[in-house]
């Protein structure tokens, strides 16, 4: 009888992720029903990692008012930016992912909007595993099935900044609800 080896295996892929902030933002604040629950970029960047390199982190927002805290704290540390969009992130986001596909391994979108579909479809055209992170109430059926893995976005991956600090002007802390 052969005996499976249960030797460790080093895994050095190198994964992108590409988040529309839009898009997840709405996930979440459906989800929780609270317009101030933020992604706890802490605890899901090494979660979705798992133990692979991170080769790009870019954010993408749609609109003028981006947090600078959320830009320096992804830059400080991810090396991460946040793109601004004119208007949705898709087209931006499918840009960064075709300029990308050769570079990276592993391209994570953080999304759950069938916009991706093609864009799923196209990359796994490349060689390029596709994995999805999304809160999986409000992600495509249709996307899930595109994609190589599905990361479920969980209550431990957010968290609420408190109202009343916000309010007097101190700093946002996270809120233990």
């Amino acid at each position: 009888m052969n005996e499976i080896s249960t030797a460790e295996v080093n895994i050095s892929q190198s994964v992108a992720i590409l988040v529309d902030g839009n898009n997840i933002e709405r996930s979440l604040h459906s989800e929780t029903g609270n317009k101030n629950v933020m992604l706890n970029f802490d605890k899901i960047i090494p979660k979705l990692l798992d133990n692979r390199g991170l080769n790009r982190l870019v954010y993408f927002r749609e609109g003028k008012k981006i947090s600078s805290k959320l830009s320096e704290r992804l830059h400080n540390y991810y090396h991460g930016s946040v793109r601004p969009c004119h208007k949705s992130a898709d087209i931006p986001l499918s840009i960064k992912a075709t300029q990308l596909a050769n570079k990276v391994d592993t391209i994570i979108i953080m999304s759950g909007d069938s916009d991706f579909i093609e864009l799923v479809r196209h990359l796994k055209g490349l060689g390029v595993r596709v994995e999805i992170a999304s809160v999986q109430s409000t992600t495509s059926a249709l996307l899930l099935e595109e994609a190589d893995y599905f990361h479920p976005l969980a209550e431990e991956d957010w968290f609420s900044l408190s109202k009343s600090r916000r309010k007097s002007g101190g700093k946002p802390s996270a809120s233990k609800d």
